[in-house]
């Protein structure tokens, strides 16, 4: 496989695959923190995930698109606005979805799977009836153009770079949100013993409805930062839901900084093997290492204890 390369060009293909993978951590990373605390705190498996992310990605599309229109002279900072409006939109759907149908399916994962895997082609379906079939991208804004040269074979670009900020910048937020405040408490105390947490007095109901809120807006964000690193269509969150739930399971479905280490060692091994094979051999082999490894450690790389 590396034969045919000296050392300083495996260096700078190794260096290079390294950095694409940082863009590919950071949508994995987005998309597993959303999952991990749906599914971790509630037990729903949230098969229309991918869905909520091109919901984000849309929502950027538009903000793009009015910002050219009507706010040019603006443009330039369209995107932080466009990543709030995409959490803000993706949490208030999950809000709604988590009151019509997922509340009604707990302690059912099997029911969720398939309630939420037929939402998901629901919303496959608007959005090809109100966007097209064909895939759409947005236009950066000047700034985030060019790359930045690390060696002469190597660049950076800098809207890859822009992207892993946002997400360890989202990371950073969930882990002060979950581990240093008051509704962290609540959603931890939840996960641990949610008998004891309504005994003292904790709306374990309205701590369901704000964590689903909460990780599919942060799957609305992962959209957002999508559409920096490629086009959105109507079933592209198909094309990252089986990694996303790979990463969860593999960090451990409960732990935050299991997901993050997860995200980072799958992203860098894909892209790396990308390199010098196919994309689906890559994918292949990745899945046999975590199959191998979830054999040794099935709770994952890290896991949270939790009383039932």
């Amino acid at each position: 496989m590396f034969d045919g390369y000296t050392s300083s060009e495996l260096m700078s293909i190794f260096a290079m695959q390294g950095f694409a993978g940082l863009s590919l951590f950071s949508v994995f990373v987005l998309m597993a923190m959303g999952l991990a605390i749906i599914f971790g705190q509630m037990g729903v498996i949230n098969m229309a995930h991918g869905e909520f992310m091109i919901l984000g990605a849309y929502t950027t599309y538009l903000t793009s698109g009015f910002f050219q229109s009507y706010l040019p002279g603006l443009f330039g900072g369209y995107f932080l606005i466009a990543m709030l409006l995409a959490f803000l939109v993706c949490a208030a759907l999950g809000a709604l979805i988590e009151w019509l149908m997922i509340r009604h399916l707990y302690h059912r994962p099997l029911d969720t799977l398939l309630a939420t895997w037929g939402l998901s082609l629901i919303m496959q379906q608007a959005y090809r009836s109100i966007f097209g079939a064909r895939e759409v991208g947005v236009e950066l804004p000047d700034w985030m153009m060019g790359a930045f040269q690390v060696t002469d074979l190597v660049e950076l670009p800098i809207n890859g770079l822009f992207v892993m900020i946002i997400a360890l910048s989202i990371a950073v937020g969930v882990y002060l949100l979950m581990y240093r405040s008051g509704y962290g408490k609540k959603v931890r105390a939840v996960v641990q013993n949610r008998p004891m947490a309504e005994a003292v007095g904790i709306n374990s109901a309205g701590i369901d409805r704000a964590t689903f809120a909460l990780g599919c807006g942060i799957a609305g964000i992962a959209g957002a930062a999508f559409t920096m690193i490629g086009s959105t269509g109507p079933s592209s969150g198909q094309a990252y839901i089986v990694d996303t739930f790979l990463v969860v399971v593999f960090g451990g479905a409960q732990s935050l900084i299991g997901t993050i280490v997860s995200a980072f060692g799958i992203s860098q091994a894909q892209s790396t093997m990308e390199f010098f094979l196919s994309g689906s051999m890559a994918k292949v082999l990745t899945l046999l290492v975590v199959v191998g490894i979830l054999m040794l450690r099935p709770e994952g790389l890290m896991a949270l204890k939790v009383r039932r």
